[in-house]
């Protein structure tokens, strides 16, 4: 449908003639004339700073830009800046004044055109639904018949179900003589059956054969309401008329979020929609005595007084909008821009507080102060830095002088500093350097300590073939003498396959008492664990551990040095070996997981764990609890140490059943092709 366009001049009667009511003129200003509103109270402020420098420039001292005494011709010039001040200060305030008014305005017009259309939308919904519902049979038939019984209960079903589908307030049937003969709420304790509506406009427009619209409260529910009705025609003509209410207070409660006030009024000039309970069936300027008795009379509003708001015109920007005042003449100055709903015939309004326009007044008056002060202040500067510009030389010279000498007394000072520096940071790097090499010949004497201690298993290890060795020997001279070859030829092949044997044994040892280059590498998980066990596997035998692994299905590569990383796991495994040994079943587990960009290796037994107040102490040199020819207490102090270089951790804990853990965590490595150190000695 298309809008009409906007009569203001006729339409804005509010305006018109709240002009007319509690108008009041502003004082002006003493100096400028001018209304205060509008730059008067800038004036003041002007004149407030004027004084206030004049003053200070009274007390200045003579010997740093401050003057006692003025000539006619510099209290002139100084009279004339502050005028320019003052002048600059009213002039900044109306033009930032009248541009955040505009600012303001077009922000609002934007929110009232968005407030209309939601409101249109709102009431668009619904105004087709009267029509539609009065073409209905069931509607038309008890209209014709309304002595029908069996079909009231149908009729008040088939409304009631119009009216939840629809999400209106309520839906009804009214006779040609404005009577309620069927409605949505007929079992409500208050339903509108057997009420008389006659007297609304909207029945009376509706039997007219138009559709009817108005807005009031509800006689029998007390609500607010907007109402819809079309008349129901038959054969005879206009039977009836079919309503339908709709709440528009969740309309009003969603646009209660914003900082501005919305409100609609009446063609009378009563609010009826507000976002301020408090404004509600209030108008915006005096009404006559004869326009409040035909409101009341029109029970348009039920039993509701109307008052009135104490509305008072300030300024009229447009016809359109206008600065108002509602309430306190000080505290409550709003803008108010106005809009016609030609098709409902209603004035939406919208009210934003001038907060944000004095604010930026405010904001441009400080401004241009600040700026207009330093300018002043920099005119000054420049007059007395030719004045200035030889004292300043003369002491510039002075402390050059005492600089120098300054400098040459702190150069010397700073010379013997750097001298006994260089000899600190060098006798520190030697510190460093003798350090480092105590801690690999101390590494070096673990691994050699870990040999001596495993030394009676390997020597099992290399007597039993040595022994077979010598077997086989006189075996094959005895078959070489009898002339029994092929019985000489395998006694010999096992004399190969012992012999290889003991050289793989000594390989690995060879490997594992080496001196480590510390660089770190890729290394296989997998095979530092096979060259430990080949280390530490004696030790099981002689003991007779049970030794289990539980490894992924797919190689694990950690950053570390495959070396010193052995020395760890035969250590770890060495101590599992000595804390199991008095249990009559023996196990030692080891564990690999991965997770996120570490690998774990857990090595749990089933000894008797670590005491609680030992567990902060575990790593400390030369703590330990075993006796002295079992060790020095230095085995897990350097394992933690060589961890912390391989940029891991180490850590000890007890088992929940009993038994002691300890937790290796390595960075895990990107595989790269050539650099994977897998050296393993095969068995």
């Amino acid at each position: 449908m298309p809008r009409r366009k906007l009569n203001w001049q006729k339409q804005s009667l509010s305006y018109e003639q709240s002009k007319n009511f509690g108008k009041s003129k502003s004082p002006e200003c003493m100096l400028c004339k001018k209304p205060r509103q509008s730059g008067g109270v800038f004036c003041l402020y002007g004149v407030y700073l004027f004084y206030t420098a004049y003053t200070w420039f009274q007390v200045m001292d003579k010997n740093s830009l401050q003057i006692k005494h003025f000539s006619v011709i510099q209290r002139s010039l100084f009279l004339g800046v502050g005028l320019f001040l003052i002048i600059l200060l009213w002039q900044t305030g109306h033009w930032s004044r009248q541009l955040a008014l505009e600012n303001l305005q077009q922000q609002n017009q934007h929110q009232l055109r968005l407030f209309i259309a939601n409101l249109e939308g709102e009431l668009e919904k619904y105004k087709f639904l009267p029509e539609l519902l009065a073409t209905n049979s069931l509607l038309i038939n008890f209209l014709e018949n309304p002595n029908d019984v069996k079909s009231i209960t149908a009729l008040n079903r088939y409304l009631e179900t119009i009216n939840e589908v629809a999400n209106a307030s309520d839906t009804y049937l009214m006779n040609a003589e404005g009577w309620t003969i069927a409605a949505s709420n007929w079992l409500s304790e208050r339903p509108f059956i057997g009420r008389n509506f006659a007297y609304r406009p909207y029945f009376q427009e509706a039997m007219k054969g138009k559709l009817g619209r108005y807005f009031a409260l509800g006689s029998t529910s007390n609500k607010r309401g907007y109402y819809f009705a079309y008349p129901v025609k038959g054969d005879a003509g206009i039977l009836g008329a079919v309503v339908i209410k709709i709440e528009l207070q969740g309309f009003e409660e969603s646009w209660r979020e914003l900082k501005e006030e919305f409100v609609v009024t009446d063609p009378d000039g009563v609010i009826f929609i507000s976002t301020n309970d408090d404004w509600r069936y209030k108008s915006l300027y005096p009404l006559d005595e004869e326009v409040i008795s035909r409101v009341q009379d029109s029970r348009r509003y039920g039993n509701a007084k109307i008052g009135t708001l104490n509305v008072t015109l300030k300024d009229e920007l447009t016809g359109q909008a206008q600065v108002v005042n509602i309430g306190d003449p000080r505290k409550s100055d709003h803008l108010m821009l106005v809009r016609a709903m030609p098709d409902a015939g209603w004035q939406v309004h919208i009210f934003a507080g001038l907060g944000v326009v004095n604010a930026q007044v405010l904001k441009s008056l400080f401004i241009t102060t600040i700026v207009y002060i330093a300018l002043v202040f920099l005119v000054f500067y420049f007059v007395q830095r030719s004045r200035r510009l030889k004292e300043r030389e003369r002491y510039e010279q002075r402390a050059k002088r005492i600089l120098e000498q300054r400098v040459k007394e702190r150069t010397s000072d700073l010379t013997n500093a750097n001298i006994r520096l260089l000899r600190e940071i060098e006798e520190h790097r030697r510190t460093d350097e003798t350090l480092r090499k105590t801690q690999d010949e101390l590494i070096q004497a673990a691994k050699m300590a870990a040999l001596g201690q495993m030394s009676s298993g390997i020597n099992h290890e290399l007597n039993q073939p040595l022994a077979a060795i010598r077997s086989y020997a006189d075996n094959a001279r005895a078959y070489l003498a009898r002339d029994r070859k092929e019985e000489a030829s395998w006694n010999l092949e096992q004399i190969a396959e012992l012999t290889e044997r003991m050289a793989k044994i000594s390989r690995q040892l060879k490997v594992f008492s080496r001196k480590t280059t510390g660089q770190l590498v890729t290394v296989s998980l997998q095979a530092v664990i096979e060259n430990a066990l080949k280390i530490v596997g004696p030790q099981l035998k002689d003991t007779e551990t049970e030794f289990r692994r539980f490894l992924p299905a797919e190689e694990v590569y950690v950053m570390a040095d495959m070396v010193q990383l052995e020395q760890v796991l035969v250590n770890l495994i060495s101590n599992a070996v000595h804390a199991v040994e008095q249990q009559s079943t023996r196990w030692i587990q080891l564990r690999v997981a991965t997770d996120d960009n570490k690998a774990s290796i857990q090595i749990l037994d089933n000894g008797p764990g670590i005491a609680e107040e030992n567990l902060e102490r575990i790593f400390d040199p030369f703590f330990t609890t075993k006796s002295e020819e079992r060790g020095l207490g230095l085995g897990l102090s350097i394992s933690y140490r060589i961890v912390e270089m391989l940029h891991g951790s180490l850590t000890a804990g007890n088992q929940e059943k009993g038994g002691a853990i300890f937790t290796l965590r390595l960075d895990l490595a990107v595989l790269r092709e050539k650099q994977v150190d897998q050296r393993i000695v095969t068995t």
